[in-house]
């Protein structure tokens, strides 16, 4: 089975190529994590997307980091290397199976203990939440986003960065709606409603990044939180 979002980039192919072929590896177990998932067509964050974070928590050191969407735990781990003695990462997923999966790769890698694992919906999971966090991921059912975002912000810290993934649908985000697959179509109108409200917005930084299927970062500049504000 093939990872549909593997090749769904939206950059052209010689330089996708290029950033997958010529940016390193990554090691100590990681690496086998992710060759496996991408071999499996378990949909897991590209590798030019993986390198982009591995270098933003390199250089942020998020001290606390939320995530929405587990899948077999690449992405928690990717990012959990990086938390020193007193970080922790908290991560959500709704499917069992994932859920397990993450579980046994987390203890593989000795990761257990700076991982806290949620199994359920983050629609219900996010309001029970509390606290600040220096970081949130957001990679999980695309139309849920717009829902999600209101919570994040609330939980996100001042200064602290949401990054979401998966925004452009390989481009097909900017087509007329009539255009759109009616099974898709949801997930196109939640995609644009979230570019919309977060966009124009001049009380908290954003832009996008051209990575895997397009990223949409964040970054909480002050207390208020309510993006309709500032437009």
């Amino acid at each position: 089975m093939l990872n549909e979002m593997m090749h769904r980039p939206i950059v052209i192919p010689k330089i996708v190529d290029f950033m997958r072929q010529k940016q390193n590896g990554f090691e100590n177990g990681l690496g086998e994590l992710e060759d496996y998932a991408v071999k499996q067509g378990i949909p897991i964050i590209p590798h030019e997307t993986a390198k982009f974070i591995d270098f933003f928590c390199a250089t942020t050191q998020p001290k606390k980091i939320l995530e929405i969407g587990t899948a077999v735990g690449f992405s928690a781990s990717l990012m959990a290397q990086h938390l020193k003695t007193e970080g922790h990462l908290t991560t959500i997923d709704r499917y069992p199976l994932m859920y397990e999966r993450a579980k046994e790769n987390f203890k593989k890698l000795g990761l257990s203990d700076r991982i806290t694992m949620i199994e359920g919906d983050a629609a219900s999971e996010l309001p029970q939440l509390s606290g600040c966090f220096d970081l949130i991921f957001m990679d999980s059912a695309k139309a849920k986003y717009v829902e999600f975002l209101p919570e994040c912000m609330r939980l996100l810290s001042v200064g602290g960065v949401i990054i979401i993934d998966d925004i452009f649908q390989a481009g097909t985000v900017l087509d007329d709606e009539a255009d759109i697959p009616k099974r898709v179509r949801k997930i196109h109108r939640k995609l644009n409603e979230l570019l919309e409200l977060v966009l124009p917005a001049k009380n908290h930084r954003s832009c996008l990044v051209p990575l895997g299927d397009g990223l949409l970062m964040i970054r909480k500049e002050s207390e208020n939180n309510d993006f309709l504000s500032s437009i």
